[in-house]
């Protein structure tokens, strides 16, 4: 299918690896302009064939900063997703052992800077009828189910893209929302990652965690979800086939939310 995605610009932000890797990845073969953000361009980005930006997003002028960049050196943007995110620094610590800080670092990565840089960038989507898509995450309707600041941030976003698709729907730009389940990524995967330190917690090894992860999280597709899933959601959503589509939150997790 040709998703008439060609000649395009897109910002992604959280691109250096993981789902932000595979979406600048599938955009660009696409035919799309690319301009990718992380607070490293790492190698695997830059081979993507991206415009690379460095930018740490939790600051409240850099969003800005950003997309006054990407705007000079891409043109007008049609497509902005919010894909950057995090929050595994606070994995096992209970309620009461959260600070304001750590609340609000995780707010200002994973909530505020999506507003920021939609608020940005929604001048040049307006004059484009361009697309805004939030990668926000399943642990947004199962706020207990991960780091409570991460999945209330979430959740903040997942409720900010469905006011914002009203808000803005009629004056030509699409919002939605795409919300991975456990995906293969560094999170889950690497050695120092979130997943080792959960499997740590329980006393066994990070590969019996990662084979039991699907069941225990309820995924009957038996697997974790792969990042170029979620990026070829994106791409559509992205494409004049989506028209349609906005204000939706879109589940791309094996089936672990089992409620209507």
């Amino acid at each position: 299918m040709d998703l008439r995605l060609s000649g395009k610009t897109a910002l992604v932000t959280g691109a250096s690896r993981g789902i932000g890797l595979a979406i600048t990845s599938a955009l660009t073969a696409e035919g799309m302009r690319v301009i990718a953000t992380a607070r490293t361009i790492s190698p695997e980005l830059a081979a993507t064939g991206a415009i690379g930006i460095p930018a740490d997003l939790s600051g409240p002028d850099a969003p800005r900063h950003l997309v006054d960049r990407a705007i000079a050196e891409a043109g007008p943007l049609d497509l902005l997703v919010n894909n950057v995110g995090g929050g595994d620094g606070d994995l096992l610590a209970g309620f009461t052992d959260l600070t304001d800080e750590q609340w609000q670092q995780t707010f200002e990565l994973n909530f505020f800077s999506a507003v920021r840089t939609t608020r940005a960038a929604l001048p040049s989507l307006l004059s484009r009828e361009g697309t805004v898509i939030n990668i926000s995450s399943n642990g947004a309707r199962q706020p207990h189910a991960g780091p409570m600041p991460y999945t209330t941030a979430k959740a903040a976003l997942t409720a900010f893209g469905k006011a914002l698709a009203t808000e803005v729907g009629p004056r030509g730009v699409r919002v939605n929302t795409i919300s991975p389940g456990p995906t293969r990524t560094a999170l889950w995967e690497s050695p120092d990652g979130h997943g080792a330190k959960l499997a740590q917690s329980f006393g066994i090894p990070l590969e019996e965690l990662l084979a039991r992860l699907p069941a225990e999280a309820g995924m009957t597709t038996g697997r974790l979800v792969d990042p170029a899933e979620v990026a070829a959601l994106v791409a559509f959503l992205a494409s004049p086939h989506a028209a349609s589509t906005a204000g939706a939150d879109h589940l791309v997790d094996g089936n672990a939310i089992k409620t209507a």
